[in-house]
């Protein structure tokens, strides 16, 4: 393959959307994760200098940051990042009034995040945790423990398995990567 056809696969896969090769690209980069991080869930813009504030915030661990940090995060933000994500339909980035919000390939990149705060409970956590209790549960009930074994196995499984249902419809129609904040 010649490298002008390379170019002209990559062109017409980024007409499609985004190529991975974009989307590594912008994750790669601490700050533009944590401007979709913040952008994450929101219906209204946000004006730049309260997205700026807020990451200079996070990368000083200081609230208020120091001035010159959140200078500094303003400038990145406006002169590099959000016109990145802005020319790749990442995010809508109005230059002119200074907002910030996602745009339509905003999902495309945020389906490889995991956006959630260390406070959360995550749904694969979850999936995890409901996994091994139904294992725990099934095994005590062969074993006829206590009140686990009032119910037979299949019972306990089909259970678990309902449950696991239920729980999969829910994440999927809700569309979110949290399920309990502990906030």
């Amino acid at each position: 393959m010649a490298i002008s056809d390379a170019i002209e696969v990559n062109e017409s896969s980024r007409a499609d959307g985004l190529t991975k090769f974009d989307i590594h690209d912008v994750l790669r980069n601490e700050r533009r994760t944590r401007v979709l991080e913040h952008l994450h869930g929101r219906n209204q813009p946000i004006p730049l200098r309260e997205l700026s504030e807020r990451l200079a915030a996070l990368e000083t661990g200081e609230d208020p940051p120091p001035r010159n940090i959140r200078e500094s995060v303003y400038n990145s933000l406006h002169q590099t990042h959000l016109p990145k994500l802005d020319e790749m339909g990442i995010v809508s980035y109005n230059v002119d009034r200074k907002l910030v919000s996602p745009a339509a390939g905003f999902e495309q990149v945020t389906v490889y995040m995991e956006v959630v705060s260390a406070d959360d409970v995550t749904w694969s956590t979850y999936y995890l945790l409901l996994g091994i209790l139904g294992l725990c549960v099934a095994g005590l009930s062969s074993l006829d423990v206590s009140i686990f074994g009032l119910l037979s196995v299949p019972v306990w499984t089909v259970s678990f398995l309902v449950i696991l249902c239920c729980s999969a419809i829910l994440e999927r129609y809700r569309g979110d990567t949290v399920l309990v904040s502990l906030r």
